[in-house]
């Protein structure tokens, strides 16, 4: 089963059971490694940055980010 496919099938239980996986599967990433997470963080910059590359996203200035979600929090 891909990535998609359990996205899916997890998506499709109820709220409580999913929010149960979700604390288990960020409790599973705390007990990584500095170099572990180093390479996580890494590979993430990659993929976001292949995609601004693409054109599949654009790209917004900080100080835009920042203005915006702390008028969210207001």
């Amino acid at each position: 089963m891909g990535i998609e496919e359990l996205e899916t099938e997890v998506l499709k239980l109820d709220p409580s059971t999913r929010a149960r996986l979700a604390e288990r599967l960020l409790q599973s990433l705390e007990t990584l490694s500095d170099t572990e997470n180093e390479n996580l963080w890494a590979e993430e910059a990659e993929r976001r940055l292949a995609e601004l590359d693409k054109g599949a996203v654009s790209a917004r200035p900080a100080d835009e980010v920042l203005r915006n979600a702390r008028a969210q929090l207001a």
